[in-house]
């Protein structure tokens, strides 16, 4: 029974070394170029690539003058493949976006808080809901409300304190203790 030579030698791991230690530094600045810079990026190319050389000694085993060619055109393939890769996917996302991104919002919920609000500013007296339009809805100043109302800046102060007050009993959940994001109390 005659055995069959291996599938698959392997390069010797001193002649791998040296092959990293002479071509090395140059390989990493070829790839660091196709990179734009980035370095980590670049060194992973660099070591995909000698994995290429270790997996394939009848490349170190040719009669070339150098391996540097064969290098350079594996080490730039793997590049345009790992680009190809990453332009085929989604961006990533950083934490830096996520942390600017704004909150999802709940239609459903947000409905649901303006008609509890809504009713609630019906059921106040009508002197707090006309202060409550002018200076909230309307965004006008404590001076523009009270031209507006043709009553003093001091009025539409306590009377703005007072119906704020009341819409806080009359609206539990939406006061101190809410939850930011939903308006609402906690359970």
């Amino acid at each position: 029974m005659t055995t069959s030579p291996p599938l698959a030698r392997r390069t010797d791991e001193r002649a791998l070394a040296a092959l990293q230690r002479e071509h090395g530094p140059a390989l990493f600045g070829f790839l660091l170029g196709l990179t734009h810079g980035d370095r980590q990026r670049a060194e992973d190319l660099v070591q995909e690539t000698l994995v290429r050389a270790w997996q394939h000694p009848e490349a170190l085993a040719s009669d070339h003058d150098s391996m540097r060619p064969w290098l350079f055109t594996v080490g730039r393939r793997l590049a345009i493949d790992a680009r190809r890769a990453r332009r085929s996917r989604p961006s990533e996302v950083t934490a830096e976006v996520l942390d600017r991104s704004p909150e999802p919002v709940d239609l459903a919920e947000r409905s649901a808080t303006e008609l509890d609000v809504r009713r609630a500013v019906r059921a106040l007296r009508t002197e707090h809901r006309e202060v409550l339009v002018q200076v909230y809805f309307r965004g006008r100043s404590v001076a523009e409300a009270s031209t507006e109302l043709g009553i003093p800046e001091g009025t539409v102060k306590s009377r703005t304190h007072y119906a704020l007050r009341a819409l806080r009993t009359v609206l539990p959940g939406y006061g101190a203790g809410a939850d930011r994001r939903t308006g609402r109390g906690a359970a």
